[in-house]
């Protein structure tokens, strides 16, 4: 079937609200959300762009488990890689339409680029992660939310009920996607929206700061915390303390509910080279052209400080069977000699950061599954094959 062709498609290959986070509509629909569901610009400045300069490396021979490079991609339903090694771009491969400059949908890497925003505020002295959730949001202080901080969202370590199933049909991530306006209203119902969405979640699920527990609302919950904190709508802040200083190449964008609240969770849209810019800045300790953009003793934090126990008690451990891993504030981090830095989103988006060996890989993906477990293996074997490769 072919999608969004014609002047108008036919009914049958037109992505709609409805249809856009399945295949086979994904495919476009990630490449232009911003047609489908409402946004906010998170502007960059065209004055001050960070330049990647090419350096091409030799992947041709790599083996990801039974198969090469071209075969990994294919599996994963790539749209678009961009590895960078020592700054440069070693490799940059792009399909279904993709191209350098086109904007695709973070889905969760969403949530890691909120918990760098909020390490910038935090060394701007604008972000508490002490503070109390109801101190910031007075709304929530009858939920399940009552007595969290804002440092256990950041860690998904808030004891709230919610069921992260992306396959259900009804029940409360429903009512959460229509909510963000990602899915049509229910016929009848008065219109909703994310903040008031919030309040709802009033059963617990366990203590605060006790074991991960992967509840997406949390992040657009502190996306409020941080516009009460800061004064400032979370579009233009993000453009302010990180895509501006950062060099984007681009504006990106992020989805918004209907009376203009973010989705942070799930809603920024970008360029893999942009994302990969991010990733960059991680390897050079938060610092670009010598200025500070990222405190680099977060950094440091993220690496060494996430609470293992948490993280194997968690809801995520068993896709990644076997590894040493925490999580905090919003990154995953495979432990060892040389720690793995990672964001992962739904349908294949994928941020890795190899601070040691100086290598970046930004992926995105038009999976046809939310969570591919199959795939995430597939990716995580490619991305350990491109460190093989150019690490030392």
């Amino acid at each position: 079937m072919t999608v969004m062709q014609g002047f108008p498609p036919p009914p049958t290959g037109q992505a709609t609200l409805a249809n856009w986070r399945t295949p086979p509509f994904n495919r476009w629909a990630f490449q232009h959300v911003r047609e489908i569901v409402p946004s906010a610009e998170i502007a960059h400045d065209p004055g001050d762009v960070w330049r990647l300069e090419a350096a091409p490396a030799d992947l041709s021979g790599l083996r990801v488990g039974d198969g090469d490079l071209d075969a990994a991609l294919a599996a994963t339903a790539t749209d678009a890689l961009v590895v960078l090694h020592r700054g440069r771009i070693a490799y940059e491969a792009y399909a279904n339409g993709m191209t350098a400059n086109t904007p695709h949908i973070l889905m969760s890497v969403s949530k890691s680029v909120l918990g760098v925003v909020a390490a910038i505020l935090a060394g701007q002295g604008r972000f508490d992660r002490s503070a109390l959730v109801v101190d910031l949001i007075p709304e929530v202080a009858g939920s399940a939310y009552a007595g969290a901080t804002l440092g256990q969202l950041l860690d998904m370590r808030a004891g709230v009920l919610f069921d992260e199933n992306y396959e259900a049909v009804s029940g409360a991530i429903i009512a959460y996607r229509r909510a963000q306006g990602w899915n049509p209203p229910e016929p009848g119902a008065p219109p909703t929206d994310l903040r008031s969405f919030f309040p709802t979640l009033a059963e617990g699920d366990g203590p605060h700061g006790g074991r991960f527990h992967y509840v997406s609302p949390n992040t657009d919950l502190l996306g409020w915390a941080i516009e009460r904190a800061t004064g400032t709508r979370y579009a233009d802040l993000v453009g302010e303390v990180l895509w501006r200083p950062m060099g984007a190449q681009r504006d990106a964008y992020i989805t918004v509910d209907r009376l203009g609240a973010p989705r942070c969770a799930g809603g920024v849209c970008t360029t893999a080279r942009d994302l990969a810019r991010l990733g960059q800045l991680l390897v050079q300790g938060g610092a670009r052209d010598g200025r500070q953009v990222v405190p680099a003793a977060w950094i440091d934090d993220i690496s060494a400080n996430g609470d293992a126990a948490a993280w194997a008690g968690g809801d995520f451990a068993h896709l990644f069977p076997g590894a040493a891993m925490h999580y905090r504030d919003k990154w995953y981090v495979a432990r060892g000699g040389a720690p793995l830095l990672f964001a992962l989103g739904v349908n294949g988006q994928n941020l890795f950061v190899d601070r040691a060996n100086q290598i970046v890989v930004a992926k995105f993906s038009s999976q046809a599954s939310a969570l591919d477990v199959p795939a995430i293996g597939v990716t995580m074997a490619l991305v350990a094959a491109i460190r093989g490769r150019l690490a030392g």
